[in-house]
């Protein structure tokens, strides 16, 4: 899925826990973040909000989420001008 100009971020929902994890290919380097409803809530409106993952150079990336739930995954370019092609997927007990 590409980030395109006008579009400030790829999103996917995924529900996993601790023994999953979330595989996040890139084209180039980007953030990728893996947050809970709350903190996607605030993500989306600016406010302060916590995540896990972080600023991703190297392709793929494999993320375990902290505990048993419902995720929002967020792949942006921090506001820099580009784009970026990703991709997304859960490994199951893994």
């Amino acid at each position: 899925m590409p980030l395109t100009a006008g579009q400030q971020f790829l999103h996917w929902e995924i529900d996993a826990g601790p023994s999953d994890s979330v595989e996040v290919t890139l084209d180039h380097a980007a953030n990728v973040q893996l947050m809970d409803e709350s903190n996607f809530s605030a993500y989306k409106s600016g406010s302060t909000y916590h995540y896990a993952g972080g600023y991703i150079t190297k392709s793929p990336f494999r993320i375990a989420p902290p505990h048993q739930g419902r995720w929002h995954l967020v792949v942006d370019l921090g506001g820099a001008p580009g784009t970026v092609k990703a991709s997304a997927r859960v490994l199951y007990g893994r």
